[in-house]
């Protein structure tokens, strides 16, 4: 659901029809809900993903607490990023992978617009891979989405805080890499990609072409190009079919998941 229509259930649930008012009316009261909740007193969040059911389970969750409330709903980065600036949550929820637009990238430009802004990752991709690809890019926490109905509130509280959230399992494990300088010795050859070159391979293996990649990333044909190269030097791939080939059974497995 996008703000608009977030909006509307806001309208109906006050017991109006906002298809009959006027769009002046419209307006009013998205604009007086909008106060509403600032006047509450309560933390604001916004929820970004392309996944409805996950959007109204977690919403649930948040507006069953005395101190937080869900200030609005989006699936899409660029859309978020507007309506980060017209409700002002004090947290943001983001999936890696949204609507035609990239997680990440939403990320990188909340850190340079509102370094002040801190984003939980709620994901079903393999935190082994990405979290750190998220802290880079300016996440403060990471959660998976299996754990997402017992943990989130725990994550949302900490990151608030100002505190990193990430698994048991992934800070022992990322503790012992720092401290010993241990790797896992099954740790997929997708880690070895810089960030750019992960989102580029994900996106192939979700059978994107060079040209929509280079739109959903706001990069060049020619530097998507580069990218696809340097993914199949460091996986040794051979051929565009090779790198397809190995990017869909990536994703696949991260779906599974």
């Amino acid at each position: 659901m996008g703000a608009i229509d977030y909006c509307k259930i806001t309208e109906r649930s006050a017991g109006i029809d906002s298809e009959k008012g006027s769009g002046e009316r419209f307006i009013s009261m998205a604009q007086s809900k909008q106060r509403e909740v600032k006047a509450s007193g309560k933390t604001r969040v916004l929820l970004v993903d392309d996944h409805a059911v996950v959007r109204f389970g977690i919403a649930q969750l948040i507006n069953r607490q005395t101190d937080m409330i869900v200030c609005g709903e989006e699936e899409d980065a660029s859309r978020a990023l507007s309506l980060i600036a017209t409700l002002k949550p004090q947290l943001v929820i983001a999936d890696i992978s949204l609507k035609d637009s990239s997680g990440l990238e939403l990320m990188r430009n909340i850190k340079a617009q509102y370094p002040g802004l801190p984003v939980l990752v709620v994901s079903a991709h393999d935190e082994s891979v990405y979290a750190e690809v998220a802290f880079r890019a300016g996440a403060l926490g990471y959660l998976m989405k299996e754990e997402a109905l017992d943990k989130v509130l725990a994550a949302i509280r900490r990151v608030l805080s100002g505190a990193v959230y990430v698994s048991d399992a992934l800070a022992a494990k990322m503790l012992q890499q720092q401290i010993r300088g241990q790797t896992d010795v099954n740790e997929s050859p997708v880690k070895g990609l810089s960030d750019r070159e992960l989102e580029v391979f994900q996106l192939i293996g979700r059978w994107k072409t060079t040209r929509e990649i280079a739109e959903e990333l706001h990069l060049s044909i020619k530097t998507i190009e580069y990218y696809r190269e340097q993914i199949k030097r460091k996986l040794n791939l051979k051929n565009a079919a090779e790198l397809t080939q190995r990017a869909t059974s990536w994703v696949e497995r991260e779906t599974v998941k």
